[in-house]
């Protein structure tokens, strides 16, 4: 077998048990497996796959900084009271029920990740949705939906962006000159969407006396560190800075607070953390670098440098639909190295960027996040099968990915 051709095969074979997961073994199993297959048999270099691995620092500190955030948030109950009080405020009726849920998963993902909506909100909505007597799924699938829709607003929102884009991350002003229409018309087309596939599991009354949750010193903490965190980053994010150590030091320091509040030690905290998504992350770096080796990336990006407008948007749409045969996240490490092999224009980047989050909410394998909600509701004895969500996708997602492309490609773009 050609080198290149057994890098394909053993990237692909990776990438697929990442998805599929066969014998319920994790994500990270088959990510490492594969890169150390391809070190074994001498497809990569130890020292190339080394330098992939490193190539992924920020985003390891920013997916720990986020997952410590979400981890007190959740310990301390400040997600369950969010969802309790959206039941009070539904006042009876599920429909706004769904656009309550909604706008705490647009406010969750945008300042707190995507992952952080697929993790934590999805059992709190759950719980909410069950003390009003309502039905769950239209509420679950508005978490599992919101995370991806509303995931460019901000570049904290998605660790996917960071891969994408790399070091040539843009400055808060410029990413939020371009991608702010686009992310209103995807999170709209995405709720009414839902909304409308949605319609006869909403049209009856839900219970109107729910149990208020009280929020304690420790949640308060929680909060206060959210909004703090979100500040810090909004402000690195402006300077141009990476994210990863803001983050990562605005995580620990929450969580210091909070332990220091409630006065507890940190082993409850670290033990409810995904660590696992890390050796999953450095797994997938070092079989985007073996492509990278194979001279794929370049001859992509050989393509895709004269790409205007409709060169764009058939990228952006070609990766929207594309990232649900791979997971967003290799389509995002592989796209970020075509773009950065490029260069890109920044229209080609963002339409990319905005195909790589968007284009998730087609199938239950599309994106990390929605892997991390299946297994969330799954825990809550619910079944969503890929045949399930890839019907409501259908409906939901081309609206959405045609609407943010076609609103980015209006957008005045220097070059």
């Amino acid at each position: 077998m050609q080198p290149a051709l057994a890098v394909w095969t053993v990237v692909a074979l990776a990438t697929a048990g990442v998805i599929l997961r066969p014998f319920r073994w994790p994500e990270a199993v088959w990510a490492l497996a594969g890169a150390a297959t391809l070190v074994g048999f001498g497809l990569l270099p130890p020292a190339a796959a080394w330098e992939g691995v490193l190539r992924g620092t920020d985003v390891y500190l920013f997916l720990v900084g986020m997952m410590l955030l979400a981890e007190v948030a959740r310990r301390e109950g400040l997600f369950d009271w969010l969802a309790g009080f959206a039941v009070r405020a539904a006042r009876g009726s599920a429909t706004r029920l769904l656009l309550l849920v909604y706008g705490v998963g647009v406010v969750t993902t945008v300042f707190l990740s995507n992952d952080a909506t697929a993790v934590v909100l999805t059992p709190a909505v759950y719980a909410a949705a069950r003390a009003a007597r309502a039905p769950p799924l239209p509420h679950l699938f508005a978490c599992a939906l919101v995370a991806n829709a509303a995931s460019f607003v901000l570049p904290i929102s998605n660790p996917a962006n960071l891969v994408v884009f790399g070091p040539h991350l843009p400055p808060l002003g410029e990413w939020l000159r371009h991608f702010t229409l686009p992310s209103i018309l995807a999170i709209g087309a995405t709720f009414a969407m839902l909304r409308l596939t949605q319609r006869r599991d909403l049209a009856g009354p839900i219970e109107t006396r729910v149990t208020a949750v009280a929020l304690g010193r420790g949640g308060r903490a929680a909060g206060l560190g959210i909004l703090l965190t979100a500040a810090v980053l909004l402000g690195a994010s402006a300077a141009g800075l990476e994210l990863g150590w803001p983050t990562f030091l605005a995580g620990a320091a929450t969580t210091l607070l909070v332990l220091l509040v409630t006065r507890q030690g940190p082993r409850g905290v670290l033990a409810g953390v995904s660590w696992g998504v890390l050796p999953l992350v450095a797994g997938l770096f070092v079989l985007v670098a073996a492509l990278e080796a194979t001279g794929a990336v370049h001859a992509l990006a050989g393509l895709l440098a004269d790409s205007e407008v409709p060169g764009a948007l058939a990228a952006g749409l070609a990766v929207g639909f594309g990232t649900n045969l791979t997971n967003n996240l290799p389509a995002g490490l592989l796209a970020g190295a075509v773009l950065e092999a490029g260069p890109a224009s920044p229209l080609l980047a963002g339409a990319v960027l905005i195909g790589v989050d968007l284009g998730p909410n087609l199938s239950v394998t599309g994106s990390l996040a929605t892997l991390l909600w299946l297994a969330a509701i799954r825990r809550e004895g619910l079944a969503v099968s890929d045949a399930q969500f890839l019907r409501l996708g259908l409906v939901v997602m081309p609206p959405a990915l045609l609407l943010a492309l076609a609103a980015l490609a209006l957008q005045p773009f220097g070059h």
